[in-house]
């Protein structure tokens, strides 16, 4: 990233917060109304919910993120390129996909194909060059980030299951992902992206504070499992994999071993379920606040050993701090999956 650049993103990037945060926030409450009469979400055997509460306010954070970022782009008079106009158009299609299955639920094969549609479509995005795993031929680790972005915009899906648990989640991710951004290690429109999508989520946070009186749904958790995976690809492709695993490393985990664990009891994994460790959690006597505030202190650790593994990118340093994450990873996992 140029100076200019980096000289914009460091003035303009508490206006972006504020900005997608208020936004955010206004509009989730004027979209409350209509989303109570036609999108509410009624408690069933995944819910941690005992009441019918609207679903949909991804739309305002989605909104306010995009419309942040293309306000600031334009004042600025940052020509967006044709890469971050076809992520736009994918992230708007994924939502838009969201969105229906908020409302009347899409089955799984045409839901998964046009998930895919919009994963190709990031991947397309990304410059010709750019490489994760050099060591893989190209043809192939294009296809694994294909595979693994679809499973990370579902995962982030699945773990959208308690009140401010997206919450705990995104915004150390998104400040973490923004602060390597200014530090040089992102574009300049990915690193807005990740200042708006953390302060869009900022100001949902009240309205999704336990207990919650709007939820995301798939309209703002698929989408937002996209960009928070193009953004961490990018960072990966940019020398820094370690911190790309580290960042997310709660919900990989949380949701992959309950996956693998779900396939290996011979349990159907594509019914709703209770089986995710922090959903456990709260049947093993966790209230809300406990899990989510654990979850987030934890992504607070993952985010400072991110941040040593980029200021001090040895593979020693790497190594050990990819071996204390996983291992506080573990240990929460552990926590919630025994009885409070």
């Amino acid at each position: 990233m140029d100076a200019a650049s980096l000289h914009w993103l460091a003035s303009s990037g508490l206006i972006i917060v504020v900005g997608a945060a208020v936004t955010s926030f206004f509009l989730s409450l004027l979209l409350s109304p209509l989303l109570r009469r036609h999108a509410l979400a009624h408690p069933n055997v995944r819910s941690s919910h005992k009441i019918p509460t609207p679903q949909g306010g991804g739309i305002a954070v989605i909104a306010a993120a995009i419309g942040v970022v293309m306000v600031a782009m334009l004042v600025s008079r940052t020509d967006f390129t044709q890469s971050f106009w076809l992520v736009l158009t994918a992230t708007l299609l994924i939502a838009a996909v969201g969105a229906v299955d908020d409302l009347r639920s899409i089955p799984v094969v045409p839901r998964l194909l046009l998930q895919t549609i919009a994963v190709a479509m990031v991947v397309a995005a990304l410059p010709g060059g750019l490489r994760v795993v050099p060591l893989l031929p190209f043809w192939l680790e294009r296809v694994l980030v294909v595979l693994g972005l679809l499973w990370f915009v579902n995962l982030t899906n699945f773990m959208d299951g308690l009140d401010w648990m997206t919450v705990a989640e995104v915004v150390p991710v998104s400040a973490g992902l923004a602060l390597f951004g200014l530090m040089g290690m992102l574009p300049r429109e990915a690193t807005a992206v990740a200042l708006a999508l953390g302060g869009a989520m900022i100001g949902f946070a009240p309205i999704n504070r336990p207990v919650a009186r709007m939820f995301l749904g798939d309209v703002g958790s698929l989408p937002i499992g996209l960009a928070l995976g193009w953004l961490l690809i990018m960072l990966a492709a940019g020398g820094h994999l370690a911190a790309a695993i580290l960042l997310p490393l709660y919900y990989l985990a949380d949701a992959t071993i309950t996956l693998i664990r779900r396939l290996g009891n011979g349990e159907p994994v594509l019914r709703a379920h209770r089986s995710h460790f922090y959903q456990r959690a709260t049947d093993n006597g966790y209230s809300v606040m406990q899990v989510v505030g654990r979850v987030f202190l934890l992504n607070i650790g993952l985010l400072m050993l991110a941040a040593a593994t980029v200021s001090t990118p040895s593979p020693l340093m790497q190594a050990v701090a990819l071996i204390v994450g996983a291992g506080l990873v573990a240990w929460l996992l552990y926590r919630f999956a025994a009885e409070a």
